[in-house]
């Protein structure tokens, strides 16, 4: 009898185990890279964010008509807020979906843009050359690795990429149904911005990492092939950092880059409301919206 109690209870615990687990937040679809929402995660008071309202991805350019089609039936898209810089956009521009508005902020520091201008390629050879494979080409200059490392202190940083991030959680809050926001593959510019605004909806810095790491699951495939190349040539750690960080994310440097705003504002919220500018007022309402 002691023996089948014993059974039974690690059999509930294992269920209650199970249902408690959060859900999967990826979103499949034909033409968009990396995308999940942000529906389902738990804030630090204990309520949840609302599911279907609230998703980043990479960008829409390749987006299909079924793409559209659940973005707009099943998260009622009304918004869509885009970071990458006028190049990118030029480049790729977004699939146009119907009903819904188109917010450009350049959130991309002009140093960054710059060091990508004055490389050692062209918008031909982007054109005609993957971009993972013309990553790997310069993974071993000092210059490459260098930006890599220095790319999320300098966005958070600067002072017109925090302006337009106080833009984004202004836009994030007067939307009047779904919002997506990208930059090109949706793990960078946009992890810094979805950073900014699970603090602004009340998450724990460990709730932020957490969801920023999940980017390098979206590109762990290609992560993967381009360090054997990379290991083929003779590459060591810091081209494999590279490209961990430029194909997938480097969490350690995110790490970093929030040490450095809780170092200069005390905390990520102070942050949001001094260096963005996006109020204790804005906040409030902002979590009133989305979460349950």
């Amino acid at each position: 009898m002691k023996k089948i109690f014993v059974t039974s209870f690690i059999l509930t615990a294992l269920l209650l185990a199970c249902n408690t687990t959060p859900k999967d937040r990826t979103i499949k679809f034909e033409g968009i890279e990396n995308a999940r929402e942000l529906g389902g995660l738990k804030m630090q008071d204990g309520r949840i964010i609302k599911e279907g309202k609230l998703i980043r991805s990479g960008n829409l350019s390749k987006a299909t008509d079924a793409d559209a089609k659940v973005l707009k039936d099943r998260f009622r898209l009304t918004d869509v807020v885009d970071f990458r810089f006028d190049a990118e956009v030029k480049g790729a521009p977004d699939r146009e979906i119907e009903g819904v508005q188109y917010t450009h902020l350049s959130t991309l520091p002009k140093s960054i843009i710059a060091g990508f201008s004055s490389g050692r390629t062209d918008a031909a050879e982007m054109k005609s050359q993957d971009i993972g494979e013309l990553l790997a080409k310069y993974a071993s200059y000092p210059q490459a690795q260098e930006m890599a490392q220095k790319l999320y202190p300098t966005i958070v940083t600067d002072s017109l990429s925090q302006k337009y991030y106080g833009e984004f959680l202004r836009t994030v809050l007067k939307a009047e149904g779904g919002v997506l926001w990208h930059c090109s593959q949706g793990k960078d510019r946009v992890g810094c911005g979805t950073a900014f605004l699970l603090t602004a909806l009340g998450a724990s810095r460990e709730t932020i990492i957490e969801d920023f790491d999940l980017s390098n699951v979206s590109y762990a495939p290609y992560v993967e092939k381009l360090s054997a190349q990379i290991k083929e040539n003779g590459g060591g750690e810091n081209e494999l950092a590279f490209i961990q960080a430029m194909i997938g994310v480097s969490t350690e440097n995110f790490t970093k880059a929030l040490d450095l705003i809780e170092t200069q504002y005390g905390s990520l919220q102070n942050y949001v409301t001094k260096a963005l500018q996006f109020s204790e007022e804005e906040q409030e309402l902002l979590r009133e919206k989305y979460l349950r």
